[in-house]
């Protein structure tokens, strides 16, 4: 066939990876802080409505953009 056996390279590590997965666990400690404000109502006092679905947006694209850095993405 022409290939050498090998698929895809690896991907190997960079020098932010640790730092990324360090904004990464952050990132995901917000969203679940935020999800429990939600199903337990507390976000009332917080947010309006629209606040919260902003926030649950925003903190959503980070946690994707810090795992695809960290290349836990998949």
């Amino acid at each position: 066939m022409g290939f050498s056996g090998l698929s895809m390279s690896a991907r190997q590590n960079g020098p932010y990876d640790s730092i990324a997965r360090k904004w990464l666990a952050l990132a995901e400690r917000r969203k679940a802080h935020l999800i429990e404000l939600r199903e337990n109502g507390r976000w009332e006092r917080y947010f309006t409505i629209a606040q919260l679905a902003d926030e649950l947006d925003e903190i959503d694209v980070a946690c994707n953009r810090f795992a695809v850095i960290a290349g836990t993405a998949g």
